[in-house]
């Protein structure tokens, strides 16, 4: 077990030298929007570890876009602090977005693996921000992905599916459409109400389970033009239990 988790640590710090390379932004950016770009950090407390996530905007070399990675590392030391699950990361998140700063219309790369589960998916999704309806602002987005598996997976192998080899494999696909939304409370505080809908478009019965509605509240606090402090709420049929936590981010 203490190799694995090495393995895991070593392959989070080298994803990080590669991707992020840390600049000083020349104006802080509107971080209760959720197409703003920014470079930033965060951590956050949940009930199944602690989180840390890491972002960089990078210059894009056109004056209508702007974009930024972001790597999200989950689940750390859950067993020593008496919450559910290890004290190894538990899964990792890496997201793209691109946006055009002139007609509101972004587009984001979502990448995501459970350790646990040998799990993982993969989308791509166009947003588009509406025009605010006083303290609303809606932000409708559709895509398309795909799930990848480790042919290992308990999943798999409890429904008796077999690729016949060792590795990894695409054993379904599906659609998306969601929305993020925005409701302004105060010039500090705002929430945030982002249902999803995932939907199989084919492959493997096994995977089922994985499609359905999920739903994302949360209430966040501006402290300063750089910081801030978020509660979210996660629940619904395509996630594995309720979710809580509570986070904090600096925006550089």
């Amino acid at each position: 077990m203490k190799t694995i988790n090495y393995i895991k640590v070593a392959t989070i710090a080298s994803a990080l030298s590669v991707v992020f390379n840390t600049s000083v932004a020349e104006e802080y950016q509107d971080m209760s929007d959720p197409l703003s770009v920014y470079s930033q950090a965060g951590i956050g407390a949940t009930n199944k570890g602690l989180n840390f996530k890491f972002g960089q905007a990078y210059d894009t070399n056109n004056e209508s876009t702007m974009a930024m990675h972001i790597l999200e590392a989950k689940g750390f030391a859950a067993d020593t602090l008496g919450l559910k699950g290890n004290d190894s990361f538990d899964s990792l998140r890496y997201r793209h977005f691109n946006v055009n700063m002139q007609n509101g219309i972004g587009s984001q790369v979502d990448i995501n693996w459970d350790f646990n589960q040998k799990l993982g998916s993969a989308s791509y999704s166009m947003i588009q921000a509406l025009p605010a309806m006083g303290a609303i602002q809606l932000y409708p987005l559709a895509g398309i992905g795909v799930n990848i598996a480790d042919v290992d997976s308990a999943l798999l192998v409890d429904e008796g599916e077999s690729f016949g080899s060792i590795g990894y494999a695409i054993p379904s696909s599906f659609g998306l459409l969601g929305l993020y939304s925005k409701i302004e409370i105060t010039d500090q505080a705002w929430l945030n109400y982002n249902p999803m809908y995932t939907t199989q478009l084919g492959g493997v019965e096994a995977l089922s389970s994985l499609y359905g509605w999920q739903h994302e509240v949360a209430l966040s606090y501006q402290i300063d033009t750089q910081s801030n402090i978020r509660a979210f709420w996660n629940f619904g049929e395509a996630v594995n239990g309720t979710d809580f936590r509570v986070e904090y981010n600096y925006q550089f």
